[in-house]
């Protein structure tokens, strides 16, 4: 019996990617949760999402198979392509955040700064509030009448436009308050990245003459990309399905919502006012695969300027 046992460990010792059963099954547990999760929360809805673009809905329920009609009509649809125009332009501005973000963080990273714990809440702050809260207290600040922000550019001289009404304006107006919402959770990744960076790079590099602007882009940029990448990949996404900032900040009927629709946004309209559930199925999914192309890309091109060390 002795010898059994011993051959059979010694087989195991011999194959060392066999595992006991008891091992396989304590894993498949343990990940069982979130696998559950993922699929109800995620994968389900998405696979819903997929076959409801090929559907029509009715008025009173059920669904008709259209085929890709609805992605044929979504590609000819004007009201669709400013969308997508507005969209890409919004995470466009968005990401100019993302060098603001790392001056901050650079700033807050200064040792022995004064006041460093309440420059960091004051910074995190925007983090933790509501969308709505930040969406109604900006359309309050951007008014064009009686707003703070045009109160205090009227003290210089300068008549201050309707920001969120005029459609020159409004998706810059909300652009800016994407970029100061964000500011401090990507300000709090880069703090984590400038403390990862040894610090013995900038002792040899103090030893050489490199004054501190020198050492920042020399040392610090560089080694600072994979955090880099990893805030624009997330900024870009959550760029892409912005709908609270449009829909808090611009009236319904507005003139500036045609020119601040979101895709998100059209979304909406489509699905929960119009009842058009199939062919807001296809918005879904087509916004799903831009953010999927767009960030393939992004992977693809940081081969060219992120450094692992």
């Amino acid at each position: 019996m002795l010898l059994t046992e011993e051959r059979a460990a010694a087989k195991a010792a011999a194959q060392p990617g066999r595992r006991p059963r008891c091992d396989w099954l304590w894993g498949y547990g343990l990940i069982a949760p979130m696998a559950l999760g993922l699929a109800v929360f995620y994968l389900w809805p998405i696979v819903q999402t997929l076959y409801l673009s090929f559907t029509e809905s009715g008025v009173f329920g059920g669904q008709t198979w259209v085929g890709v009609d609805n992605f044929a009509a979504l590609f000819g649809d004007e009201e669709m392509l400013g969308a997508l125009r507005n969209t890409l332009l919004y995470s466009l501005l968005v990401l100019i955040g993302v060098p603001l973000a790392i001056v901050i963080a650079a700033l807050l990273n200064v040792p022995g700064l004064r006041g460093l714990g309440f420059y960091r809440t004051l910074y995190f702050l925007p983090v933790v509030t509501m969308p709505a809260a930040v969406g109604l207290t900006w359309r309050y600040l951007y008014n064009g009448d009686f707003g703070l922000i045009n109160y205090l550019l009227g003290e210089i001289g300068i008549d201050g436009p309707y920001w969120v009404s005029d459609p020159e304006f409004a998706i810059y107006a909300i652009a800016v308050v994407g970029i100061w919402s964000s500011l401090g959770y990507n300000a709090v990744l880069f703090l984590a990245g400038l403390q990862g960076i040894p610090k013995h790079y900038y002792e040899a590099a103090a030893i050489d003459g490199a004054g501190r602007m020198r050492q920042f882009f020399r040392i610090t940029l560089p080694l600072l990309t994979p955090t880099t990448f990893f805030v624009m990949v997330i900024t870009l996404i959550n760029a892409l399905q912005v709908f609270d900032l449009v829909y808090l900040m611009i009236d319904t009927k507005s003139p500036a919502l045609a020119g601040s629709r979101t895709i998100v946004y059209l979304f909406y309209e489509q699905g929960f006012v119009q009842n058009s559930r199939g062919y807001a199925a296809a918005i879904a999914v087509v916004l799903l695969a831009l953010i999927l192309a767009l960030t393939a890309l992004q992977f693809r091109l940081q081969r060219r300027w992120v450094h692992y060390e």
